[in-house]
């Protein structure tokens, strides 16, 4: 019964990754045909080899004895040399197709998976480590690329080779046929299922004791200072080590599957050959089989070893793949199923125009695991033009608020609504347009200046870029710059200084033309001269727009953001004044 539900736990697991696989039939049907076709001239090769070297033989012997014979060599020399030449030409191209297939579906699996990422709300993503999101992305999908190339096309290949040959066989002799293919389809099933069962719970192990691993290892890089100065090395060494001997055990044990599931393939081979011979020597002897149909069905069946070599290997390994979807499905799942249902590709409500009002009615947000809310209780409104402050500490809720207007978290419960319209309503592609942020977090890709502020506007022309550098003052900086603005910023931005950074962000943002801008801490990082300078510009630029500022405090803070028109106050994610 257990093994029955693990079944149908693996099915569920892989069924999406198959539907994305058959969106690729035809080139994954075009790679099982170049299998099969390497498979059959292996074969065939070895069998009409056979037969033509005993045919030969007995030949020789007849005209020594005196014995008027004669054989015909041209058509299966021909024969030969076509399946050596076949064999050759279908195995290379049968590498190349199928590898670049290989390749598609992996990008497919990555589109797929950055786009499930896209989905998540920043909850969700900070309760991973970077580390973590790697391993999704590179081990999991490399995982799971086995699928069709390491399990399905070999296994499914092999059976039909079974199949194909039982049935050329029971063309000249039944008994051989049925005796050889069924004990060939005796081992195809223990090297399928019978692997997979002796290595499931070992090879899922060995992959999460790998993510341990590099997720442990990481940490052990990234905090060696740390580690050093408070005496945990050693102990964080002890450890990765314990780590490193599970995963030695792991892969012993497999490896020992492994060597299993070879010898008994070659085994199974070596008695079907065996089953063959006696079985077709019985017929010859009884008249009704040449001498070389005996040998050539006996090579016949030893040349099936190619047809089952790779299935140990691949199918001990089956449950990483499986460890692999289940992770990357509940990724999915947890990208599908938002409180608030976010309008895709369906037409909505009648949005506003112009400066966007924002409302917040009885909203409450609780981190899972917190021991209290982010937000308990929060209402507010800001109308349409209108500059409103929502001041706090760190940790008092106010980046939550920004997050949820921007559709980047889902509240626990209460109302959320942009221009009048359920925030839940909003298309993403016109919630993208009309709603723009500067977070404390500035995101830059290892790209070009012009690359990172195309980011805001696909289409903007050079002069259009020049003139948003200008705006926050980087336009003299740029232009001294030896490659201007195909200059790459590094990763993360990495080659700017923080306030180069944040001017950029800022940069970006004059090229939007949203209806409500979110500006967290805007001046943080710059020096007065240059947020004085920025605030009269900003101040222009925000005319007719609402504007949420999310500031730790406006008296006594580095800078006073322009044209506040109202103030609140957020403590422990309570809204105390208004």
């Amino acid at each position: 019964m257990a093994d029955h539900r693990s079944d149908a736990t693996l099915l569920a697991a892989l069924r999406p990754w198959l539907s994305l696989l058959a969106l690729r039939r035809g080139r994954l049907a075009i790679g099982a045909a170049l299998l099969a076709l390497t498979l059959a001239s292996a074969i065939g090769l070895l069998a009409l080899s056979g037969w033509f070297i005993t045919a030969t033989g007995l030949t020789g012997l007849l005209l020594a004895a005196g014995v008027a014979a004669n054989l015909e060599v041209y058509v299966p020399g021909g024969g030969i040399r076509f399946f050596a030449v076949s064999r050759t030409v279908s195995r290379y191209l049968e590498r190349l197709y199928n590898h670049d297939t290989v390749l598609r579906l992996l990008a497919d699996l990555r589109a797929r998976l950055f786009g499930v990422l896209t989905r998540l709300d920043s909850q969700a993503l900070s309760r991973r480590r970077a580390s973590d999101w790697l391993n999704r992305l590179t081990a999991d999908i490399d995982t799971l690329d086995s699928l069709y190339l390491r399990l399905l096309a070999p296994a499914g290949v092999a059976l039909l080779a079974i199949l194909g040959l039982s049935a050329f066989l029971a063309l000249f002799a039944p008994r051989v046929a049925l005796g050889s293919g069924a004990l060939l389809l005796i081992g195809w099933l223990w090297l399928t299922l019978g692997q997979a069962r002796l290595g499931l719970a070992a090879s899922r192990r060995q992959v999460n004791e790998l993510e341990a691993l590099r997720g442990r290892l990481v940490e052990k890089l990234q905090g060696m200072a740390e580690l050093e100065a408070y005496g945990s090395m050693a102990r964080r060494r002890r450890e990765l080590a314990a780590i490193e001997e599970r995963l030695y055990r792991g892969q012993r044990r497999l490896g020992a599957c492994v060597a299993l599931g070879n010898a008994l393939a070659n085994l199974l081979v070596g008695l079907a050959m065996l089953l063959a011979l006696w079985l077709a020597t019985q017929a010859w002897a009884a008249g009704q089989l040449s001498g070389p149909l005996m040998v050539m069905m006996a090579l016949a069946m030893l040349a099936m070893s190619e047809a089952l070599a790779a299935l140990p290997a691949a199918f001990t390994w089956l449950g990483a793949t499986w460890g692999a979807a289940e992770r990357l499905n509940e990724l999915e799942a947890r990208a599908e199923t938002p409180a608030l249902p976010v309008s895709a590709g369906l037409e909505g409500p009648e949005l506003p125009a112009g400066p966007l009002s924002a409302e917040l009615e009885r909203v409450t947000l609780r981190y899972p695991g917190a021991l209290a809310p982010a937000l308990d209780d929060v209402s507010l409104r800001l109308a349409p033009g209108e500059r409103l402050a929502l001041c706090g500490a760190s940790g008092a809720g106010k980046t939550s608020v920004g997050d949820l207007l921007l559709r980047q978290l889902i509240p626990s419960s209460g109302t959320l609504r942009l221009g009048r319209v359920a925030l839940a309503a909003w298309p993403e592609a016109a919630l993208r347009q009309r709603v723009a942020a500067l977070t404390q977090r500035i995101d830059l890709l290892d790209d070009s200046l012009a690359a990172n502020l195309r980011l805001a506007a696909p289409e903007a022309e050079e002069e259009e870029l020049w003139g948003a550098l200008a705006w926050v003052g980087l336009d003299g900086w740029a232009e001294g710059l030896p490659e201007g603005l195909v200059t790459r910023v590094g990763e993360g931005g990495q080659r700017l200084s923080g306030g180069q950074a944040r001017r950029l962000a800022l940069a970006r943002l004059y090229l939007r033309d949203p209806g409500l801008v979110i500006l967290d801490e805007p001046f943080a990082g710059l020096d007065a001269d240059t947020a004085m300078a920025l605030a009269s510009r900003l101040d222009a630029w925000l005319a007719g727009r609402s504007v949420l500022y999310l500031v730790h405090q406006l008296q006594g803070g580095p800078f006073r953001p322009p044209g506040i028109d109202r103030a609140l106050t957020l403590v422990e994610g309570r809204l105390v004044s208004s």
